[in-house]
């Protein structure tokens, strides 16, 4: 018996000791950061792609035309917590994809001349700091000649900020190094805040670990390094903290201070601020223009366009509005807008009614809802229990809108960011930023949107996933409920996956877009510094040719002020816009591009889809002007500040392009500051998720039924729609001189 007994403990004993190693991810492997596959792009097919800009500008007429220069400076690998997550076979993933892919991808797949990496930072640990340093280094060594590389790998990461209420919500921005020398470079980055519940419990890694795969055991490895890691002590200057600690930063003004303190040349760009996904109904960016947060000198770029859709537009409809005692309420519904809140309620009288129940009381349940769904934030969905992706119908979307945002915050978008002013301080102060593009790709894959195609992989679209169970279902998706014809209220404690709307947010993922820049030579001071002065625009992924001029800037002697630029100036300006429409692309790869990589790495990486441009280039079909005169003083209706489109032109079917001047004959008598961007919309092709939950609308326009991604195809279903390919400048602000 003693004997048995002794077995018995010691059985116990091994089994939990095995757990507890299970679960501190001994079976797993470490995130490594993958080998640079060490072939430079041919200079033939690099000079090539300088030779086309030279021609195609030529033959529009631009005189002295800089090198036009292509980018992704938002891109995410499986160093980045969620992007982990969304390469395990639980979830459909494709495994890991370290940051030497994202190298490769923009190497080989898509032929971009430079990009940067910005995993989150919340979630780096210092050894995939170190490892992220080293592998953009190598990026770069491959790259030939500093002065003519064929691309250029940037140093980043992300700020990842979540406020649960409006008030204490900033938002997302990629903070983009210009320098590789050991003395430019922080000695960790600096995040926000750890997510919450992002490193379970060791019970949950041991579950984990001996309920999964192989990939499962390095999930839980990448927890446990992660936890192992403490946290850097707050209110220390940036330099007097180890290396071996997670920073974070709650605000923007603290961020830029950390980024003063190491007082290093940075870009930072905020991005995702129309994106109710995570933002809290009642966002704006107005507590954002304070002299310590809005980081002048460092956010002088604004991200209009990314894989989570357009944030350019701004509409004066609000998801919640706020009584004098400053409590959440839903608004009534307008033409183009119904607010979530507002559907909830009719969710939950029309179950009511059906019911039975007589119509006050459901008339009252319908007010209730409508209560708690104000109050819910993001979490408005989990106010209505059972309720489906087809039951919200359109509520809470911009439906006049180019491929939004999901759940459209207007008081982010660039147009309201730009138009607003703060008036507590000395002089106004109004934020002058430039628009760029980039994808938000969570696969190391910078510039997907050269082909629509491939919405698994080229998109952060996760619909048509295997039903996803067991302890990663519970991480991501809420429980599954019953429906019932009274509301419940919600509160939220801790952002996270379970409060989102992930399932419905899956129709307004796109294959993202990208930065070019107007730059002096390919090298790496040259692009930052054409990003310095805002000679940039973005595109939503094919490569339009874009220069938008002041021809009469004063003192200029007959040079024309590009884009991004500030002038003073009482007479009337006189603009030029030229655009070019991109190359159309040819089916799979260059023959030397499957020659370096080989076929399965071909497949892996880029999915057997390039960068691969014909000689035929897409017509340009409009061009449209947007003016903006930002607020002179507080309480002026940002809506009559924004003229979109103040003007619109037609274009010939010509594959030269197009080109259009014209002038402001109100800019003199106005007397007031002024700035003005152009679009320029390609010819009508499909795009991946440009429908988003494709609507069934009746006479009047209301939609009565949707059909979200991904339909009856599952994972392989694309979504396509048709929209216009588009590209938008940087402004030209023109200030009235003597004001």
């Amino acid at each position: 018996m003693r004997t048995i007994l002794t077995a018995v403990v010691l059985a116990f004993a091994g089994g939990v000791a095995f757990f507890v190693l299970a679960g501190r991810g001994v079976f797993g492997s470490h995130e490594g950061p993958g080998e640079v596959t060490p072939v430079a792009r041919p200079a033939a097919d690099v000079s090539a792609s300088e030779a086309e800009v030279k021609e195609a500008a030529s033959e529009i007429g631009v005189a002295r035309p800089k090198q036009v220069l292509f980018g992704d400076l938002h891109v995410h690998t499986t160093f980045s917590f969620d992007a982990f997550l969304f390469s395990l076979p639980l979830m459909g993933g494709e495994g890991a994809h370290p940051p030497a892919d994202a190298c490769d991808f923009a190497r080989y797949c898509s032929a971009l001349d430079f990009w940067s990496i910005n995993d989150h930072a919340f979630s780096i640990t210092p050894e995939h700091w170190s490892e992220t340093i080293d592998s953009i280094r190598q990026c770069n060594d491959v790259a030939g000649d500093p002065s003519n590389p064929d691309t250029v790998a940037y140093l980043g990461w992300e700020w990842t900020q979540v406020g649960l209420e409006p008030d204490d919500h900033y938002g997302h921005k990629n903070v983009v190094l210009r320098d590789l020398d050991d003395d430019k470079i922080p000695a960790r980055p600096i995040g926000s805040q750890r997510l919450a519940g992002g490193v379970p419990p060791l019970w949950v890694r041991g579950l984990a670990a001996l309920g999964g795969d192989d990939r499962m055991d390095d999930l839980v490895k990448y927890w446990t390094e992660w936890g192992d890691t403490p946290d850097c002590e707050i209110d220390v200057n940036t330099r007097d903290l180890p290396h071996d600690c997670v920073e974070a930063a709650e605000t923007p003004a603290a961020l830029f201070r950390k980024l003063d303190e190491w007082d290093l040349a940075s870009i930072v760009i905020p991005h995702g601020t129309t994106w109710g996904f995570y933002s809290p109904p009642g966002s704006t960016w107005d507590k954002q223009l304070t002299a310590a947060q809005r980081g002048e000198g460092r956010q002088n770029l604004f991200e209009i366009y990314s894989g989570h859709g357009d944030s350019e537009v701004y509409r004066d409809f609000r998801a919640v509005e706020f009584d004098e005692e400053g409590n959440p309420t839903c608004p009534e519904p307008s033409e183009d807008y119904l607010p979530t809140c507002w559907r909830a309620g009719e969710i939950i009288e029309t179950r009511c009614l059906e019911e039975g129940q007589p119509a006050a009381d459901c008339a009252d349940r319908a007010r209730t809802a409508r209560t708690n769904a104000a109050a819910a934030g993001v979490a408005v969905h989990r106010t209505v229990p059972g309720a489906t992706i087809e039951d919200w119908l359109d509520a809470g979307q911009c439906t006049d809108c180019r491929e939004p945002a999901f759940n459209y915050r207007p008081g982010g978008s660039a147009q309201y960011v730009l138009a607003i002013g703060n008036f507590d301080e000395s002089e106004p102060a109004h934020f002058r930023m430039g628009f760029m593009s980039s994808s938000d790709n969570h696969y190391a894959r910078p510039g997907t949107g050269y082909k629509e195609k491939f919405r698994r992989g080229m998109t952060e679209s996760q619909g048509g996933n295997p039903e996803v169970g067991g302890l990663l279902g519970s991480f991501f998706l809420p429980p599954n409920e019953e429906p019932e014809s009274e509301s419940v209220p919600f509160k939220i404690e801790q952002p996270s996956f379970q409060v989102f709307e992930v399932e419905r947010q899956a129709s307004f993922l796109t294959t993202g877009g990208l930065i070019a820049a107007h730059s002096d030579g390919r090298d790496r001071n040259s692009i930052w510094d054409a990003m310095e002065r805002r000679e940039v625009y973005g595109t939503t992924g094919p490569r339009i040719l874009l220069w938008f001029d002041l021809l009469n800037p004063p003192g200029s002697r007959g040079t024309p002020a590009p884009m991004g630029t500030e002038v003073a100036m009482s007479d009337s300006p006189i603009f030029q816009v030229r655009a070019v429409g991109s190359f159309e692309q040819k089916p799979g790869c260059p023959e030397n591009v499957s020659a370096v990589l080989g076929a399965e790495r071909l497949q892996h990486l880029c999915k057997g889809e390039c960068y691969y441009p014909s000689d035929t280039r897409r017509e340009i079909k409009r061009i449209e002007v947007v003016r903006i005169r930002p607020q002179v003083s507080p309480g002026e209706d940002v809506k009559q500040l924004i003229d979109d489109p103040w003007k619109v032109f037609s274009c010939d079917p010509d594959p030269a392009g197009c080109v259009v001047t014209f002038t402001d004959p109100d800019f003199a008598d106005a007397g007031r500051d002024t700035l003005y961007y152009a679009r320029a919309f390609e010819e009508p092709k499909s795009g991946i998720n440009a429908g988003n939950l494709r609507c069934e609308r009746d006479a009047e326009g209301n939609c009565v039924d949707v059909d979200p991604c991904p339909g009856p195809a599952g994972r392989n279903d694309d979504c396509l729609a048709p929209h216009q390919p588009r590209a938008w400048s940087s402004p030209i602000w023109v200030d009235a001189a003597g004001v």
